[in-house]
Formats: C-alpha cells, sequence, structure tokens
C-alpha cells in the first residue's frame, strides 16, 4: 500500500481486530459498489457475540439490515450508525456499528434502495472467524 493513502481505521477505542473493515477504494465516485462481491465488516461485534451465534443458525438468504439512513439530528452529531438484522420475521438487537468513516456508504446504499422502490435493506452474512462471530454487509449487492 502506498505510503500516501490513509486507510479507514475505525474507531480508536476499540481493538484493532474489532474496529470492522471497509474502504472507499471498493466504490465508484457516487458511492455505487464497483462490484458484487463488495463487503463492509461491522464494528464492535465482540460484547455481541451471542446475538451474532443466534443469527448464525439461521438461513443465510434471509438475513437483511433493519436499520434505516440516519436522521438529520444523527448526522449533526455524527452519531454510530447501530445495526440491526432482520432475521425471518424477527429483528434483532443490535449486531455492531458501521465503522467510522463509512457511514455515508451506508446511508447512501439504504437511501439508493429506497429511491428505486426497493426495501431500504441490505443483505448480511455472518461470518466465524478466529476471533469469534462477525457480521458483513453485503454492500455489492445494492448495486
Amino acid at each position: 500500500m502506498p505510503f500516501w493513502k490513509k486507510s479507514t481505521t475505525g474507531d480508536e477505542s476499540l481493538p484493532a481486530h474489532d474496529r470492522g473493515a471497509g474502504s472507499f477504494d471498493d466504490y465508484l465516485y457516487d458511492l455505487i459498489p464497483k462490484n458484487r462481491d463488495i463487503t463492509m465488516r461491522l464494528a464492535d461485534c465482540d460484547p455481541r457475540q451471542d446475538e451474532i451465534a443466534a443469527l448464525a443458525a439461521d438461513d443465510p438468504e434471509a438475513l437483511f439490515t433493519a436499520t434505516p439512513a440516519r436522521t438529520l439530528d444523527q448526522e449533526r452529531v455524527d452519531a454510530p450508525i447501530e445495526v440491526r438484522v432482520f432475521a425471518g420475521r424477527r429483528v434483532t438487537g443490535v449486531v455492531g456499528v458501521v465503522p467510522r468513516g463509512l457511514e455515508s456508504v451506508y446511508d447512501e446504499a439504504v437511501r439508493r434502495l429506497d429511491g428505486r422502490g426497493d426495501k431500504p435493506r441490505i443483505p448480511v452474512a455472518v461470518v466465524r472467524t478466529k476471533r469469534g462471530w462477525r457480521v458483513d454487509l453485503l454492500m455489492g449487492r445494492t448495486k
């Protein structure tokens, strides 16, 4: 990686393995994913391991975000975007937060889906890592 590029590090108060992952390099000028394989890993998943583990047993094709775009009040105070998941007919508690700095990518994807008449829900994948369960947003499928 070139020395002049600044990578997205996320919230410094979280452990390095739980800051989430994603990059603006994966998106075009208008924040549309470059391809269908683009993902964004949520941050702050460590304290929510039980909730995420319960999702792992559900049908992976039926998991979608249940969190709308930020309101103007939330945007004004730069509140983190807490993500909940639709799992069948129920909505989970918070399973993670959008990594710091990538909130605009999430907001734009939700608004783009809503604007074209689709349900404003981003597909979700539950992933098992050596540090525990993580939640990936399948951003490329919102293209």
